[in-house]
């Protein structure tokens, strides 16, 4: 039986959906998340923060301008979630 602060195992399958977690969750799971997806040899990262106003959007957009293991980033096209997604580039080796 969990008492709610077992850690939740996410699948490493290169999408993130935050749908599911807190604002306050969103940098340490970008980092822990990335970090796992380099060591999966996963390079390349749909992130899904929804369409809403924005705001989870750019949240996530300036924390992974400010994260050097990230060689960059582009909102998906609207075949893979449109301005609801952003496609991240990680770099290789950090």
């Amino acid at each position: 039986m969990s008492n709610g602060d077992d850690p939740v195992r996410i699948p490493i399958t290169g999408e993130l959906d935050l749908h599911t977690f807190r604002p306050q969750e969103i940098d340490a799971l970008l980092e822990d998340y990335f970090a796992e997806c380099r060591a999966a040899g996963i390079l390349r990262v749909r992130v899904i923060h929804g369409k809403g106003t924005g705001t989870l959007r750019e949240t996530v957009h300036a924390r992974l301008r400010a994260m050097p293991g990230v060689a960059g980033f582009s909102a998906a096209d609207e075949s893979s979630g449109g301005w609801g997604a952003t496609w991240v580039e990680l770099h290789k080796d950090m």
